[in-house]
């Protein structure tokens, strides 16, 4: 179905443009909306009488992707991201990542306009972008991916005390409840055992003298 676009519809096209839609699409969504009317002799006289307007907003599109073009081309874009020793990032950078970035700068780009070398970035260096603008209008932006490392803590186990000896072990072992001790030997005060007392010798009976 041929219609007139009455509004710019990225990517369908510009106002005063003539495109070819399906009909469900043109009567449930372009023709509601107004962004869009049917392409017939009415409408072609009433967009004709409109032409030096249309061409004065193409104009004006112009020169503002041109001033966005250089604003775009004198930055470079830096970007930081995590990365491991060897350079390579912990997950990548995608045309939605530098939409965010350049939003940050205060340029609001549709993700969908920006072209990477390939479809996202997974390591670190300096790279170039492709924005599309207005008509055949694109800019190119420098990007500088810059690493991030994460340094991971390596926890230590603290180290196994040594095994004893098992007859150590069993000379440190409590005696058992009830269990009778040899009685420990006494000390002087020098420290030394008493050397033990003499036993005195048998004392004979004298016989009796008779009177």
């Amino acid at each position: 179905m041929k219609v007139i676009l009455n509004k710019d519809l990225a990517p369908l096209g510009e106002e005063g443009d003539v495109k070819d839609v399906a009909k469900g699409y043109a009567r449930n969504y372009l023709f509601p909306r107004g962004i869009a009317l049917p392409y017939n002799p009415q409408t072609v006289k009433l967009f004709e009488a409109r032409k030096d307007e249309i061409e004065a907003k193409k104009a004006q599109k112009r020169q503002d992707a041109m001033g966005l073009k250089e604003r775009l081309e004198s930055l470079e874009l830096s970007i930081t991201m995590p990365a491991g020793a060897n350079g390579k990032l912990y997950g990548s950078v995608t045309s939605h990542t530098v939409a965010d970035e350049l939003a940050k700068l205060g340029f609001q780009i549709d993700r969908k306009r920006i072209d990477l070398a390939g479809t996202s970035i997974k390591n670190v260096g300096k790279y170039k972008a492709a924005i599309r603008l207005y008509e055949n209008s694109q800019a190119e932006i420098q990007i500088h991916i810059i690493g991030q490392e994460i340094k991971t803590e390596t926890a230590h186990a603290p180290a196994r005390p040594a095994r004893r000896r098992r007859d150590e072990h069993a000379a440190e072992k409590p005696a058992a409840e009830g269990e009778a001790q040899p009685p420990a030997p006494a000390t002087s005060a020098e420290g030394e055992a008493p050397a033990p007392a003499e036993t005195p010798a048998p004392v004979e009976a004298q016989p009796q003298q008779e009177n």
